[in-house]
């Protein structure tokens, strides 16, 4: 047996492969044109409206550059608005189009259902396990990540 079937980071980049692959199949065959990252903007841009990139970015752990381009491929799908802050015109704030919502409330149920499928190898049990040992592996290495989660941040509040 090959020595990296054993190791966290070739089993954690093979899990992520068939989790990208379950998610772009059923966004697919629901014809939806849909990413993870881009769910992640949406939903959390849903959860805090008003949200500026760089607090989106702390928030689902994305590096702040790549997210522009994220953030620019919604925006021309109309699905978000960026407009200028009131309080300092040099920084955007994200909202929800209605048609980023619509969206949004579509495929949200589609996402919580293949969450089972991306672990399906593991009962109930073993899959609440899993997402305990994950979260605490990933909050344990968080600072080593070169776009970490922020849950807080020092700009205004979301």
């Amino acid at each position: 047996m090959t020595e990296i079937y054993g190791m966290a980071g070739h089993l954690i980049r093979r899990l992520n492969q068939i989790s990208a692959s379950i998610f772009a199949d059923r966004m697919r065959a629901a014809n939806f044109d849909i990413t993870p990252v881009q769910f992640a903007a949406l939903s959390t841009i849903a959860e805090h409206p008003s949200i500026d990139q760089a607090t989106l970015a702390g928030l689902i752990a994305y590096d702040r550059a790549t997210l522009g381009g994220v953030v620019d491929r919604l925006e021309a799908k109309g699905l978000i608005a960026r407009t200028v802050r009131k309080t300092d015109r040099r920084s955007r704030v994200l909202t929800l189009t209605e048609a980023g919502r619509v969206l949004l409330d579509s495929i949200k149920p589609i996402v919580w259902d293949l969450q089972s499928q991306i672990l399906s190898g593991l009962d109930d049990g073993e899959r609440d396990e899993m997402l305990r040992l994950l979260r605490k592996a990933a909050d344990a290495g968080n600072e080593l990540s070169r776009a970490p989660l922020q849950l807080k941040s020092n700009k205004e509040p979301c």
